[in-house]
């Protein structure tokens, strides 16, 4: 099979899987080839396999470049950057990677909900904080310190030694000021006088001595403060717990019976929107998205990406979360309409999210980066070892087995 040409159209994401095809066949790192449709004119003949992801499949125009494609072989459950009609109509068969990922991603989003409610990235933040404050420099990323006063503490304490040893600073200022006379005006701003002989009278020397403490109290005060070892991560209305929340989930297949499953443990009340009304589950139907949302206090997206189910996630379904709704997402990003998100969540129409995909990956709305409500995650739902590896022998194996004219381990086509 060595001379079997396989296209990879995503760029590679494990480093086991290149291993695995490199081993197996003549890989394409399409990703990485500039000038694509010089290579695609070159090579058409050879490539009989194509490989994706989520991030880039087979689509229509590439299908029709490869006159002797075979088979697409996805490194993923979903099927949204396949062109599934055009397959269809070439016979060209069509595998993916189910069931492997259904924990990994289940548990993300019992996660990404937990983060969300319990603020634990925020005080994550907060410890590392506090820990470099008290070892001697301030970290103002979720202190809140303004920036004035993020001084290096090592420098309040060369001010600290300064103060209590004034008089001898003063004498070598004034020793100073008598060999350079060119230093005359700058101690003169100090109160100093030029010649031999440098003294305060006694009036000014106290009234700058108080000033002195004073000022530098005052800062190490506000400064320490935020680095007290017994100061408790500050509550907000934003902090709170996960159990017995309402949970509703769009799309109850593998992936959604499974945070079902989780979240049940946590007694969460359970209800859920699919095209049709399962009768094998006893939770809760709600025959649109938008009576899901209004009867859920988290909202899940757990569905396929289909030209039905794009911005599922509107204005609409956002104001029926409510502003202290939680919308968690660990499907596509285009599920949701991210306009409209972002604008709820700066306005507060919405209580707070936590995201796995976003729109146009890698790229995220920058307005989300200092949302404390916000939990940002880079697509990592199947992001464990063994999950990535088992995915990884699927793809692996589909191809052996297509080309030694075998079944297939996971046929969608």
């Amino acid at each position: 099979m060595e001379s079997i040409g396989v296209l990879m159209t995503c760029p590679p994401p494990d480093p086991y899987l290149v291993e695995q095809l490199e081993k197996r066949f003549t890989l394409f790192k399409f990703h990485s080839i500039p000038d694509k449709a010089h290579f695609l004119n070159s090579n058409k003949a050879s490539i009989r396999a194509v490989v994706g992801n989520a991030s880039a499949g087979a689509d229509a125009q590439l299908i029709h470049q490869l006159p002797n494609l075979e088979i697409v072989s996805s490194f993923s459950v979903g099927l949204d950057k396949i062109d599934l009609a055009k397959c269809r109509e070439r016979g060209i068969r069509v595998t993916n990677t189910p069931d492997v990922l259904t924990d990994d991603v289940a548990d993300l989003a019992i996660g990404l909900m937990l983060a969300v409610l319990r603020r634990l990235c925020q005080s994550d933040r907060y410890v590392r904080s506090v820990n470099s404050c008290m070892e001697g420099r301030l970290v103002s990323s979720s202190l809140a310190v303004p920036p004035f006063l993020q001084i290096d503490y090592y420098f309040l304490q060369v001010c600290v030694f300064v103060l209590l040893n004034i008089d001898e600073v003063i004498t070598t200022l004034g020793y100073i000021s008598k060999v350079n006379p060119d230093c005359s005006a700058s101690l003169g701003t100090l109160g100093l006088r030029n010649g031999a002989k440098f003294a305060f009278s006694k009036s000014s020397w106290l009234n700058v001595r108080f000033l002195l403490v004073l000022s530098i109290s005052n800062l190490l005060l506000v400064v320490s403060l935020p680095c007290l070892a017994n100061v408790s991560f500050p509550l907000k209305s934003t902090c709170r717990p996960f159990t017995g929340k309402s949970v509703g989930i769009i799309g109850l297949g593998r992936i959604g019976l499974a945070i079902a499953k989780r979240a049940e443990a946590f007694s969460c009340p359970i209800s859920y929107h699919t095209r049709t009304e399962k009768s094998d589950v006893k939770y809760k139907y709600y025959p649109s998205v938008v009576e899901l949302a209004a009867n859920c206090q988290i909202l899940i997206v757990a569905c396929a990406l289909t030209e039905e189910t794009r911005h599922i996630i509107n204005r609409e379904v956002i104001n029926a979360l409510g502003p202290k709704g939680v919308l968690i997402n660990i499907g596509r990003g285009p599920h949701v309409d991210e306009p409209e998100l972002v604008s709820a969540l700066v306005e507060g129409r919405l209580g707070g999210a936590g995201l796995d995909v976003f729109q146009d990956e890698p790229n995220v709305p920058e307005e989300l980066f200092g949302l404390e409500n916000v939990v940002l995650l880079p697509h990592v739902g199947s992001g464990t070892m063994e999950t990535r590896k088992e995915m990884a022998d699927l793809v692996v194996g589909n191809l052996e087995a297509h080309f030694l004219n075998k079944p297939l381990l996971t046929p969608v086509l």
